[in-house]
């Protein structure tokens, strides 16, 4: 769900989508305060696969395949290449560039790049883009508040010229000046993948007129395809380079790293001297290995997805009436049955079923697991069963303590962002289904050469309605299905994204 604040819906559609968590309390309410009628969506739900988790819980990982399944990806000829061809900037710049990115974090995080790229195509001053306040999560959370961006500045100081807010001329560009009424410095009209060209006949002409051009909405304004080698090494240069988050959520996420890795006791980590801790920490030999999980389960996620997740009929309803609210019902996946759609790949996994994937590609019950997600829908009910199967199971809150949270608490932005951080340095990363998370992992770990375990849904589909299988067939069809998708570098190919595939735009032979 997108909003538009500045006319890209009609007004009234805007201030409905603003008020839904005050009309809808129960269908925003964050698990940890929710409503009962909210409670009642679902009965707590057992285990849909009962013979394969009964199996998986008795099994135990051999030393063979345990030792593969660390094994980091071989180098396959590939180096990091992202440093642009420029190294001097124009004397003159055609005028001040403005965008205004929604979405969450890696919606944002692409469209930063793409707006570093824009400016560089225009010969434009790029204004630190200003990030939409998130009608669902509520998080205002501005670029400063995640990113450091001084070291923004820095590493892109050769490529184009970046200011933090506009001079006293251009004060009145502001969002709620794009709001009142249409606007000749503001482009709302570029298309999805606009062509470099698109924007020099577009958009230069305002920036010639007016010295100033607001581009909103500019989520996917900037195509894959066709661009100068040195705008897409640019690109990468950004997202690979210049984006670092700010001092405190790095502190938090190598505190984090550290209690994953090193066995600390329960008092010491529910304490406040973290950086005490990870500077002792990393003196010691033998680091403990980990595994990120994004566990992609959220209500959003379940809803639009219009499969059936074992919760019976309320939990239907609810998930129905979610729908319409959000969507107004135009969900393309409602017109498929449950079993098409778990054919064609496209139920995400559940918690149950993203365990049973893990457990059966050879990760046992003393595998450390830290589970990145902002909500889960069913909450601690639904976890249970992952949480028998891998037991040293942690997250931000069973790792930290209040107190070293509280500068991310309620931001959505920020949580997401140590996730992140914790996520790019683990020895594994593998999500719950496809999206914005996914993606961004999938690219920057290529770009790193860091092992990825990405699911094929439509195989694990196929498999979970087989009722009847049992574990080491199951397991067996596990294994063969996921080889090729564990540590393969893949070439990007024409539309696909150069953030999630990196090579070879912004990757060199070695």
């Amino acid at each position: 769900m997108k909003l538009d604040r500045g006319g890209g819906v009609v007004p009234l559609a805007g201030l409905f989508v603003l008020l839904l968590p005050v009309l809808f309390p129960s269908l925003f309410a964050p698990l940890g305060h929710a409503s009962p009628s909210m409670l009642s969506e679902w009965n707590a739900p057992k285990p849909r696969h009962l013979r394969l988790f009964k199996s998986a819980l008795q099994e135990q990982t051999s030393n063979g395949l345990e030792s593969d399944l660390w094994m980091p990806p071989a180098n396959q000829g590939w180096k990091t290449c992202a440093e642009s061809t420029t190294s001097m900037l124009p004397e003159n710049s055609q005028g001040y560039l403005q965008v205004f990115l929604d979405g969450g974090l890696n919606q944002q995080r692409m469209g930063i790049c793409d707006a570093v790229a824009v400016a560089k195509i225009l010969n434009a001053t790029l204004v630190i883009p200003l990030l939409e306040v998130n009608p669902v999560w509520q998080d205002s959370s501005s670029f400063m508040d995640i990113f450091d961006v001084d070291h923004f500045i820095d590493v892109l100081k050769n490529d184009i010229s970046i200011v933090k807010e506009l001079p006293d001329e251009f004060s009145w560009s502001t969002r709620d000046y794009y709001a009142t009424a249409i606007r000749a410095t503001r482009i709302k009209t570029t298309p999805i993948h606009a062509s470099a060209n698109w924007y020099l006949e577009n958009v230069l002409p305002v920036l010639e007129s007016y010295g100033i051009a607001a581009i909103s909405p500019f989520t996917h304004r900037l195509a894959f395809d066709n661009m100068p080698m040195d705008i897409q090494r640019l690109r990468c240069k950004v997202n690979f380079q210049a984006l670092s988050f700010v001092p405190h959520v790095r502190a938090l996420g190598d505190a984090l790293v550290s209690r994953l890795r090193y066995t600390l006791g329960k008092n010491e980590v529910a304490g406040t001297k973290y950086l005490r801790e990870v500077t002792d920490a990393k003196g010691k030999q033998g680091a403990g290995k980990f595994v990120v999980l994004h566990l992609r389960f959220d209500k959003d996620m379940a809803a639009h997805s219009a499969c059936d997740f074992g919760g019976g009929k309320a939990e239907k309803l609810a998930l129905a009436k979610y729908r319409q609210v959000i969507w107004q019902g135009r969900v393309l996946n409602s017109q498929f049955t449950d079993e098409e759609l778990r054919n064609q790949g496209r139920c995400p996994l559940t918690p149950e079923e993203i365990g049973l994937l893990l457990a059966a590609l050879g990760f046992d019950n003393s595998t450390r697991l830290y589970l990145a997600s902002h909500k889960v829908y069913g909450g601690e009910a639904r976890i249970s069963t992952l949480r028998k199967l891998f037991p040293f199971m942690e997250d931000k809150k069973s790792l930290a303590s209040a107190a070293e949270r509280a500068q991310i608490k309620g931001k959505a932005s920020l949580l997401a962002a140590v996730d992140y951080y914790v996520s790019m340095h683990s020895d594994i990363f593998i999500s719950a289904s496809p999206g914005n998370m996914h993606n961004a992992m999938v690219g920057h770990r290529t770009y790193q050469n860091m092992k990825t375990i990405r699911p094929n849904m439509g195989l694990l589909g196929q498999l979970f309605m087989n009722k009847s299988m049992s574990w080491p067939d199951f397991q067996q069809e596990v294994i063969e299905g996921h080889k090729t998708r564990q540590r393969q570098l893949r070439l990007r190919k024409p539309d696909q994204s150069i953030y999630t595939y990196p090579a070879p735009d912004c990757m060199c032979h070695a």
